[in-house]
């Protein structure tokens, strides 16, 4: 009898203690349980969010087309502008001979060389330039008279034709004059030597589409500088 009450005893006291331990282990069960929860949301909350943003970086068709109609606008909105180079021509009278197809020349937005003459594309407010430059001899050769001297004249001259004028001529809008140097008929070159001089003009204009501009210069052309960026002439519009 005292045997039975000493093993009712044990096993009683081994329930009471067994009971904690199954608690804290079931209460740790809970805790990770709840742990791998929150971290599997935490995965569909990430993986939601990428591809949310995924579709959201996609443009839609209107957009995409809006996008290149912007684009195309931009390319079609490109500021006018020409700048040509020029070089001697014996065929051409009066005129230096233009082109747009040597460095640093160039043109866009609708403006166009044609017949050696610049075309304005639309009405607006352009700028218009030129530049030629000469290599000039300022000393007098053995037929000159000793006691004669003349001055060297470099002049230059931009000119239009509009529909405007009601008629086919051109009228002159720029025109520049420069002495290069008094010619001498006799003494020591070194001294009166000036070799090189150049003619720039340039304003603002309200033109007209259809519009042509030329340059004229009368005298000089054979003694040209045609060496990049000395002799030039363009036109942007503003």
């Amino acid at each position: 009898m005292e045997g039975d009450c000493q093993v009712s005893l044990f096993d009683a006291m081994d329930a009471e203690s067994s009971k904690p331990a199954r608690t804290g282990m079931k209460h740790g069960l809970k805790i990770m349980a709840a742990l791998l929860g929150f971290t599997l949301l935490l995965a569909i909350a990430a993986a939601a969010f990428l591809v949310l943003n995924g579709h959201a970086k996609k443009p839609r068709g209107d957009e995409a087309s809006f996008d290149i109609h912007h684009t195309l606008r931009q390319i079609s909105n490109v500021r006018a502008a020409i700048h040509l180079t020029g070089k001697y021509n014996s065929e051409i009278a009066n005129s230096v001979q233009w082109t747009n197809k040597v460095v640093p020349s160039h043109s866009q937005g609708g403006l166009q060389l044609e017949n050696n003459e610049i075309v304005i594309p639309q009405d607006g407010l352009y700028f218009v330039y030129s530049q030629v430059s000469f290599r000039v001899s300022c000393h007098g050769n053995d037929n000159d008279d000793a006691s004669a001297t003349s001055m060297i004249h470099l002049t230059h001259r931009v000119r239009r034709w509009s529909n405007s004028f009601g008629d086919d001529k051109y009228r002159t809008i720029l025109h520049s004059v420069r002495t290069a140097c008094q010619k001498m008929a006799s003494g020591d070159a070194d001294e009166e030597g000036g070799w090189y001089s150049a003619v720039y003009t340039g304003a603002v204009f309200n033109l007209n589409t259809g519009d042509r501009l030329k340059t004229v210069t009368e005298k000089m052309l054979p003694n040209l500088e045609e060496e990049a960026g000395k002799t030039f002439f363009g036109v942007f519009a503003l």
